[in-house]
């Protein structure tokens, strides 16, 4: 089995090297017998290029590949195009993984395929959240980081001919959010099963919360909202409305969770200043995502007003 890890990545330069490092460090046994990492470049604006360059000697798996700024899912769809390998792991760029990270989505993988008598199927790995980039991997599981999805691309791998049966990655996604669980959406119509390996560890790094970040947090949910309707349009059924959010229930749920928006960005910011300089980052990010959600769900019924959709 020839395995390509396929990452996109986009001014990840610190949090790049650590993932790119603990990928090099992986352990190569049966049925594994080659890998290889594709590195796609967004068009980054930091050094992330010429560091790849200079210190590629370090890095023997490692190819580059690079495009203009084009996101995510055109620059996997493009990974896929200069992969090698007969299956496909994608992971992100800031996720930092284990050394029996490849060996166990490997071993999963031939498992299923020989249990079912085909290849449709892909491995599902864990992730867990981390703020400590010092030391991704000391972090321990925990209830939140448990996800329902059915295809993220933090941390999959699956078949090479049968996901590019499934068409690849939408390139009209090109804002933040959507593109992984709507090529999951085609692929579960194909009859294509998830299975767990949670043997498959990754350790998904992204800074500690801070106020400064709370603009680009509050702009997010507005392009999750536009990408949310290109992923409703593909696909007009309940399950995807649920999926993005797009329901009665969910406005309900998140105007009394925000007491009607009277907890907001801007009244939660005491409270979110004061957990932050007491050490708890994390459970500020927990309080924040109250109205970030309602923020969210606001900005898609916005979107989908305008296009005739609500």
């Amino acid at each position: 089995m020839f395995l390509s890890v396929v990452i996109p990545t986009y001014n990840r330069l610190p949090i790049l090297e650590k993932c790119l490092r603990a990928l090099e460090q992986q352990r190569l046994e049966a049925p594994i017998s080659a890998y290889e990492v594709v590195v796609v470049d967004d068009g980054s604006t930091d050094d992330t290029v010429n560091w790849l360059l200079r210190n590629g000697h370090a890095f023997p798996h490692v190819r580059l590949v690079q495009q203009d700024h084009g996101g995510p899912a055109e620059g996997r769809n493009r990974g896929v195009d200069h992969a090698r390998g007969d299956v496909i792991v994608f992971i992100d760029s800031d996720l930092v993984v284990t050394d029996s990270f490849l060996i166990s989505h490997a071993r999963r993988l031939e498992q299923t395929w020989q249990q079912r008598g085909d290849r449709l199927c892909f491995t599902y790995g864990a992730v867990i959240n981390t703020a400590n980039f010092n030391e991704p991997t000391a972090e321990p599981h925990k209830l939140s980081d448990l996800s329902w999805a059915y295809f993220a691309t933090g941390n999959v791998a699956i078949d090479r001919e049968v996901l590019e049966r499934s068409g690849l990655f939408d390139t009209r996604f090109r804002l933040y959010g959507w593109e992984d669980l709507e090529l999951g959406e085609r692929l579960r119509r194909m009859g294509v099963v998830l299975v767990r390996c949670p043997d498959a560890v990754g350790y998904h790094w992204h800074p500690p919360l801070s106020l400064e970040q709370v603009p680009r947090l509050i702009a997010v949910e507005g392009e999750r909202a536009k990408m949310g309707l290109v992923f409703y349009r593909k696909h007009p059924t309940r399950r995807v409305r649920f999926i993005i959010q797009f329901t009665l229930l969910h406005r309900l749920l998140w105007e009394l969770l925000t007491l009607g928006g009277l907890l907001n960005e801007r009244s939660l910011r005491p409270l979110l200043a004061w957990l932050i300089r007491r050490g708890r980052p994390g459970l500020a990010m927990e309080l924040l995502r109250l109205p970030l959600n309602r923020i969210g769900v606001r900005a898609l019924y916005r979107e989908a007003r305008a296009e005739g959709l609500a």
